[in-house]
């Protein structure tokens, strides 16, 4: 795991935030996610759930079950804070994730992508060179959160990277493709939203009658393609 200990910090009364550190790397999500990963496979007494972002685990628990099988501590934190201390050494945080790559088709400005001539305007080229930047990277699958199925991956080039909008729309389409500073996603919902909008697929990323949900996960590369 990380060189220094990571920060466990209560997050509320019924779980804790494991931080390996505040930076977006590859190696610092790998470590929330081989976390995160082997916690819901031993499942400590009270465990609910463990669920990584980019650098950090957090862990949700039954306060009155740790409560009940650990009466020598003081507090249920006290208690979860000791057992994952003891299992942070156990783990083998090398990135193992498969080579396969998720290929999403997609289609590029106009109605499916709005931004995408702002973004090329302010970055200094034309909409093809955007596109053709854009799908020439395979991206990772850091967390997924915000909405279910919501993939947060990066990292978008340099060249065509831009903040989120000031002011967000109120409806984003589902499958809209968008990007802010280093990161992009895909909306698998309509929504409101903030990020600059470049295209859109049909590709469904949040199936409710999957026994897996999400079509990503954390760790799973991605790559798009133009239609």
């Amino acid at each position: 795991m990380a060189s220094d200990p990571p920060r466990i910090m209560p997050l509320g009364e019924s779980a804790v935030v494991v931080e390996f550190d505040s930076a977006i790397t590859t190696e610092l999500n790998q470590q929330a996610i081989a976390f995160a990963e082997h916690l819901n496979a031993i499942r400590f007494a009270g465990f609910v759930e463990a669920v990584p972002a980019y650098a950090s685990t957090t862990v949700f628990y039954d306060l009155a079950k740790v409560a009940r099988t650990l009466p020598c501590r003081t507090n249920g934190f006290d208690a979860v804070k000791s057992t994952l201390l003891n299992e942070l050494s156990k783990v083998n945080s090398t990135d193992n994730t498969a080579e396969s790559v998720v290929e999403i088709p997609a289609q590029f400005g106009g109605d499916n992508g709005p931004d995408l001539e702002n973004v090329a305007s302010k970055c200094g080229m034309d909409a093809s060179q955007v596109i053709e930047i854009f799908v020439s990277s395979t991206y990772r699958v850091y967390m997924v959160g915000f909405l279910p199925g919501f993939a947060y991956m990066g990292e978008v080039d340099e060249r065509i990277r831009l903040p989120r909008k000031d002011q967000p729309r109120l409806k984003v389409p589902k499958g809209s493709i968008g990007i802010a500073g280093p990161q992009t996603g895909v909306y698998p919902l309509e929504t409101p939203g903030g990020w600059q909008l470049i295209g859109r697929t049909d590709t469904v990323f949040f199936r409710p009658d999957h026994n897996v949900p999400s079509l990503l996960k954390p760790g799973d590369r991605v790559k798009f393609f133009a239609l």
